[in-house]
Parts: structure tokens; sequence; C-alpha cells
């Protein structure tokens, strides 16, 4: 009777092992991800102000945008800096700067929007359409940042996306024990309350440029949550068994 009571009890660290290898492949998949995601951030987002590392500034050239210059213009001195020779940046900085002028766009600057832009600017979806005219001009005026349709569009895909991976996520760290049920519970809530204010502070921040600062730290905060939740777990599915103790706790039982 006390091996079948004993075998009742759901915790990390009396996991079979297969269900330890599904949970732990998930965690490996998703914290490579999050180490992709957080690069792509710093090379896109990051480069808003034409420096690395991603500041206050990046979050409102990105949302907000910078109605001091062109679009084009910040993006060619920030996450687009790389993708072009510094003459021929300065020489389509010039040309926006001169109204984008169609007089002046056969030839030159042409040819460099067809050699260093249309690989892209033509195949991605999403992405303005550098063979037409008409839209690199849209992009050669005042930076208002990002459209308003484009932020609905990548607002529902972020939310949805990162709540499943924040639901698995919690549902395995569900399962460790030695942990206050209610900071526990915190842990698992916090980063679906966190998502929504970085969801909700990507518009206030389209409007009003002070807002960028909820997007931070919302964006922080849920990291941090979702690392302790991915170390905790880790941990305690294969360091805390081998030291040969039986774990009878319910983690699922408060």
């Amino acid at each position: 009777m006390k091996n079948t009571k004993e075998q009742s009890w759901i915790n990390l660290p009396s996991l079979g092992l297969s269900l330890k290898a599904l949970f732990s492949s998930y965690l490996i998949v998703i914290g490579f991800g999050a180490i992709l995601a957080s690069a792509q951030l710093l090379m896109t987002h990051g480069m808003a102000d034409g420096k690395l590392g991603l500041s206050i500034d990046d979050i409102v050239y990105s949302y907000h945008g910078d109605p001091n210059n062109s679009k084009i213009e910040t993006k060619l001195n920030g996450s687009m800096k790389d993708k072009a020779p510094q003459e021929e940046r300065i020489k389509i900085i010039k040309w926006a700067r001169n109204g984008a002028l169609e007089t002046e766009w056969k030839g030159e600057i042409k040819n460099i929007f067809d050699t260093r832009c249309i690989s892209c600017h033509s195949t991605i979806p999403g992405l303005p359409n550098f063979t037409q005219l008409s839209e690199v001009q849209a992009v050669a005026g005042h930076d208002n940042g990002v459209s308003t349709s484009t932020l609905a569009r990548v607002s529902h895909i972020h939310i949805f996306a990162i709540a499943f991976i924040f639901f698995f996520n919690g549902l395995i760290f569900s399962l460790s024990i030695g942990i206050n049920r209610l900071v526990k519970a915190l842990v698992i809530s916090l980063p679906f309350f966190c998502l929504i204010f970085d969801i909700f502070s990507w518009w206030l921040t389209k409007i009003s440029p002070e807002f960028a600062w909820i997007t931070m730290i919302s964006g922080i905060s849920y990291s941090i949550l979702s690392a302790y939740t991915w170390v905790i777990s880790m941990y305690q599915m294969w360091i805390m068994p081998r030291n040969g103790k039986k774990y009878t706790s319910n983690a699922w039982q408060d």
C-alpha cells in the first residue's frame, strides 16, 4: 500500500524519464528560442538609435517614431546601418531630405535600392516594396513610427504565441516543490500580466513617448520570471533526484 501511495505523488523530482525528457526538451528549445529572440531584438529595435543595446530611445523610435527625421533616415542610421556603405546611405538620406523627388529617383538612387534593399523589400510580407517609388516615398517622409496596421498584426501574433509559451512553462513549473504556494502562483501568473502591459505599452508609446518605460519594465520582468521558472524546473528534474531522496509532496495539492 505504501508503494502505491508514493506512486500517486506528482512533482518534478519524481517524474519518470519519459516526462523529464519531454519537459526538458521543450525547455531547451524555448530557451534557445529566447536567446535568438534577444539577438533579433538587439539587431532591430536595439539599433533604432544607431547604438548597440536596447534603450528607451530605441523603443520610442520603433513605436512612436522620430518626427525630426524621415523613417528611412532613422533606419539607415539605426538598424539598417550595416546594409550599405556610408556614402550610399548619405546619398539616400540627402535625396529623402530634398523631398524624395521622382526626377532624382531614376539612376543612382534607384540602383542603390536595387542593389542593397529589394532582396528583402520586395519579397518579405509586411515590409514596404522598394521596387515601387510610391512606397519608397512613403518612408522618406517624417518618421511616425510603426503603422497601426503593422502594430495590430504584430500585437495579436505576439500575445497568442508568447501566451502559449508561458502556459507550458508555467505548467511544468507548477510541478515544482519547496516553494511557497503564493509565490509559485505569482511567478506563474505574473508573466501573463506583464505580457498584457507590454503589448498595451506599444500602443501607448505610439501615441506618446513617455510610456516607453512600461515596455522596458514589462519586457524585463517577464524575461526574469521565465528564466527563474526555467532554472528551477531543470534543477528539480535533474539535480535534486541525484541525492537519492524520495520526494512525496503532491505539487498539485496546496
